[in-house]
């Protein structure tokens, strides 16, 4: 995911870098409380654990 939003911050908009940021500060938060809020995220949407 990084990956793609550093190729849309170079081919379509450097606005695009602040998606880049939040992908960052996410996995830097998850690192250190073992919580991701994607995983909510994707709970809710009905997507079950392994």
């Amino acid at each position: 995911m990084f990956a793609i939003s550093l190729l849309l911050t170079h081919f379509v908009s450097p606005h695009w870098v602040w998606f880049s940021v939040f992908i960052c500060v996410n996995l830097v938060q998850s690192a250190f409380t073992n919580w991701c809020p994607m995983i909510v995220i994707l709970k809710k949407l009905g997507i079950q654990e392994r």
